[in-house]
């Protein structure tokens, strides 16, 4: 009986460690790699996909890859880009529709795992631009983007009302005070991607997130392992 108890002790005690402990939020919100590669294995459809083999020649800036970002700091050791797959299929939707204008896609960042949203935050603790852990983010999910427009033949990004990660007022996505072509740009994008499933935040232009988001779980998957 008490070797019984002693390897029953163990056992728990083996499982409590091996388990992911988060700072702000309850582990069981959060679906780590074991996790996720047993669901995705039940619903195959729900994966991650990686967005340049879905979409061929979309342009990539994954800004969190290097140290162009708000946080001055390398946050993603590969410069990659994830998202859900219907997420995925909805972007590819949206570049078919913009290549009849001679436009693309840019995208700055999708899948985002959650140890990073946390890391965020300690950095910057505005809320209107940094998730709170404490809920997690949509790009936790797989299912938020944030992108910008681009001219096919040049490759540049089109006017918008601000750079990338702004905190600025002006970043919000209907602020009035711009330039008529920043309007212009800002709401062709709004529309094109709205029309295909997506919906804009209000204080980030760029990011978008996709509709039925709150059917997907919290993620913290690397990268490496997708």
């Amino acid at each position: 009986m008490k070797h019984l108890t002693l390897t029953l002790f163990l056992l728990f005690t083996l499982k409590i460690a091996s388990a992911q402990h988060y700072k702000y939020i309850g582990s069981g919100k959060v679906m780590g790699t074991k996790q996720y590669a047993a669901d995705v294995k039940k619903h195959p459809e729900t994966r991650l996909a990686e967005i340049n083999k879905y979409i061929p020649g979309i342009a990539l800036d994954i800004r969190y890859a290097t140290t162009n970002n708000f946080t001055h700091k390398v946050m993603y050791p590969q410069a990659r880009a994830f998202a859900r797959l219907p997420v995925v299929l909805a972007l590819k939707a949206v570049q078919d529709d913009l290549k009849a204008r001679g436009l693309g896609l840019k995208i700055y960042d999708a899948y985002r795992p959650y140890a990073i949203t946390v890391k965020f935050y300690e950095t910057a603790r505005d809320t209107n631009f940094v998730a709170d852990p404490r809920k997690g983010s949509k790009h936790n999910r797989g299912c938020a983007i944030d992108l910008s427009l681009i001219d096919l033949k040049t490759g540049k990004e089109l006017d918008m009302p601000t750079g990338f990660d702004s905190f600025s007022k002006k970043a919000a996505a209907n602020y009035t005070g711009l330039s008529p072509k920043q309007i212009e740009n800002r709401e062709l994008l709004k529309g094109v991607m709205q029309a295909h499933g997506f919906k804009v935040i209000a204080t980030e232009w760029w990011h978008y997130d996709f509709n039925g988001w709150n059917k997907y779980p919290l993620l913290d998957v690397p990268f490496s392992v997708i």
